[in-house]
């Protein structure tokens, strides 16, 4: 019996391989995300009705340095559903030098995912973060999955390196004294 590879798990297969087959000049620099936030979920399964479900979103992730004006990098996110199970996603994550920078932004992350309570699922999630200053930020996810299985839901929340190491705003209230780059320093 000959065994199919879904595209669900090629798609995750490309997610890392892309990035590890990149090539360039070595930098000790980079982005790194890590984030928490709650909020709530939309979960549907075989195109039934949804129900809302609390949520909590972790993610952590790197990416290309900070200094540029477009970040590229991968997150590996959880997203719990209380009552319910936490589905796993692996994205490839696009950013702005704001957003990067603990100021404002914008990320798109893009990937599979992959849910094993419930009916289990796999399928591609779609997620865009508005960034704020101080690491504050606002995430909301689409997922398409097998089954029948559709997830949105959206979380508020901090990421923590965002308000710590790569926090470039709100200086005036409070200095960040060793940020992770400084414009006015060579890398």
């Amino acid at each position: 019996m000959q065994r199919v590879i879904s595209p669900v798990r090629l798609l995750a297969l490309a997610c890392v391989a892309l990035p590890l087959s990149l090539t360039g000049t070595a930098q000790a620099d980079v982005s790194s995300w890590l984030y928490v936030g709650g909020g709530a979920g939309l979960l549907s399964d075989d195109g039934s009705s949804g129900r809302l479900v609390p949520a909590l979103q972790l993610e952590t992730g790197m990416g290309t340095p900070p200094a540029n004006s477009l970040i590229f990098g991968g997150v590996l996110q959880t997203r719990t559903y209380f009552g319910e199970g936490t589905d796993l996603a692996l994205l490839a994550r696009g950013t702005t030098h704001g957003y990067a920078n603990g100021d404002w932004g914008l990320a798109l992350d893009v990937g599979p995912y992959f849910r094993w309570w419930g009916a289990g699922s796999e399928g591609a999630l779609v997620g865009v973060g508005i960034g704020a200053p101080w690491g504050i930020t606002l995430s909301g996810v689409a997922g398409f999955g097998s089954y029948g299985a559709t997830t949105f839901g959206a979380t508020l929340g901090i990421d923590l390196a965002r308000f710590t190491v790569y926090r470039r705003s709100g200086d005036a209230w409070w200095k960040n004294p060793f940020p992770a780059y400084r414009p006015d320093e060579p890398f």
